[in-house]
């Protein structure tokens, strides 16, 4: 019984952290030269070792305040902001121009946003809350078709249930 369950939730769950890609951790190096040039001065043995903990730390920073995109029990969860898929209508899957579209003069600025500049495709769900003054959420993914898919697939479990 466990083992349906399992496999019945890896249908519908979805879970990204929408961490950066390896080129803002090396862009985030020149930390350590900045630093290191800054300390020299003034205590030069410290200056490199200070440096490299100062890059860790903003490394360590990335990864943990990156959001997550999480998709489990028939919610979404984008960042902190929480919707069922019940209040979810249709799903938009958004290439790199589309995006750039949606984000910029496209924008409906009462909009849910949970975009990342270092991912370039995402998703545009309508909001069909009438309470909810969002008309829909934007948010950026590495996966907007399995994103898309899981909403599908969550929406029809709900539905059948």
């Amino acid at each position: 019984m466990a083992k349906h369950d399992t496999a019945q939730e890896s249908t519908t769950d979805y879970r990204e952290r929408l961490v950066p890609g390896p080129g803002l951790f090396l862009a985030v190096l020149l930390v350590v030269p900045a630093v290191s040039l800054v300390l020299t001065p003034v205590n030069a043995p410290i200056a490199v070792p200070t440096a490299v903990i100062v890059y860790v730390l903003c490394a360590v920073l990335l990864f943990t305040l990156s959001p997550t995109v999480r998709l489990a029990g028939g919610v979404l969860e984008a960042g902190r902001a929480r919707i069922p898929v019940s209040q979810l209508g249709e799903i938009e899957l958004l290439g790199a121009e589309a995006l750039r579209q949606a984000i910029g003069p496209g924008l409906d600025a009462r909009s849910y946003l949970l975009v990342r500049g270092w991912i370039h495709r995402g998703v545009r769900i309508a909001n069909i809350d009438p309470a909810d003054p969002a008309p829909y959420w934007i948010i950026t993914t590495r996966h907007p078709r399995r994103l898309a898919d899981a909403i599908e697939a969550s929406r029809a479990e709900a539905g059948s249930a």
